[in-house]
């Protein structure tokens, strides 16, 4: 074999890697340093500027994007355990040996296909406080879309409700990697079902633990099409998120040089998220 052999079968990831995303990112840095309005040919460069604004507090895009950023953080704070608990329950019911369980996967399974578009115009009419089947069924008279709390139990309900069977059945996946020897033996030591779990279950599956919850904490801090389509912000854009924020400034105000400052700064703020996930595993490996 040729010492060029290995990077002959890396070129094609390696290219694709670079165009789609190194350059992007290059691209996006070189960007949030310059006052770049897509319609305007001059494009001045302002080196730190944009990133200033965004932490001074008297200025107009640093207080709308610490809004979005605190709308992020409500919205992750309240989904996340959900979408790790609830999953994990099904999972465990779904690994069990009953008749028709097939189905059953497939129906936790089946919103996931759907479409954001689908899901936000669904449960956008479905929540509608004047003509929503929601409130018509349950004899409520709640705006679901346009007040808070229940346009953030909108927002975390419908999100759940969306992707729960993705997580669902990548711990079921990880619940049947789990040797049934193990649990046998445990039996056998007079352990019961909470104490197999905890003993067993958890440690077996913490794997895949890691990879759920930082997955799950990217994607909610990620968080677009529902706000976009089911709130649209609503109420004074206490659900507009970063993600919104920063496409609605780019996209619709032409400001790409203050959305991509913005990209950067949520970036950052995920790494340190996924940072802290993969110590708190790996601190409980040590222990």
């Amino acid at each position: 074999m040729r010492w060029w052999t290995p990077y002959a079968f890396l070129a094609p990831y390696l290219a694709l890697f670079t165009v789609f995303m190194l350059v992007p990112i290059g691209f996006g840095l070189w960007t949030s340093l310059h006052e770049w309005d897509i319609n305007l040919p001059a494009k001045p460069f302002v080196g730190l500027a944009n990133y200033a604004d965004l932490f001074d507090p008297g200025s107009v895009d640093g207080s709308r994007f610490w809004l979005a950023m605190r709308a992020t953080g409500v919205f992750t704070v309240a989904s996340v355990p959900i979408l790790i608990v609830l999953p994990l329950l099904v999972a465990l019911l779904m690994n069990g040996r009953f008749k028709g369980r097939n189905v059953y996967r497939a129906v936790y399974f089946a919103p996931y296909v759907l479409g954001v578009a689908v899901v936000g115009l669904l449960w956008r009419y479905l929540l509608d406080g004047n003509i929503g089947l929601v409130n018509h069924y349950l004899g409520l008279d709640v705006q679901w879309t346009t007040d808070v709390p229940p346009a953030w139990i909108a927002l975390v309900g419908v999100t759940v409700w969306w992707t729960l069977g993705l997580n669902a059945v990548i711990f079921l996946a990880g619940l049947q990697d789990i040797p049934r020897e193990l649990h046998e033996a445990a039996m056998v030591d007079g352990a019961g079902a909470w104490r197999r779990f905890r003993a067993v279950t958890l440690p077996g599956l913490r794997p895949v633990m890691v990879f759920v919850v930082n997955a799950t904490i990217l994607a909610s801090a990620n968080m677009f099409g529902q706000s976009y389509l089911i709130t649209a912000g609503a109420p004074a854009d206490q659900t507009k998120t970063a993600i919104y924020l920063i496409a609605e400034t780019g996209l619709r105000q032409f400001d790409m040089g203050t959305a991509s400052a913005m990209s950067f700064v949520l970036a950052a703020f995920l790494m340190v998220a996924s940072a802290l996930v993969f110590g708190v595993f790996r601190d409980r490996d040590k222990r």
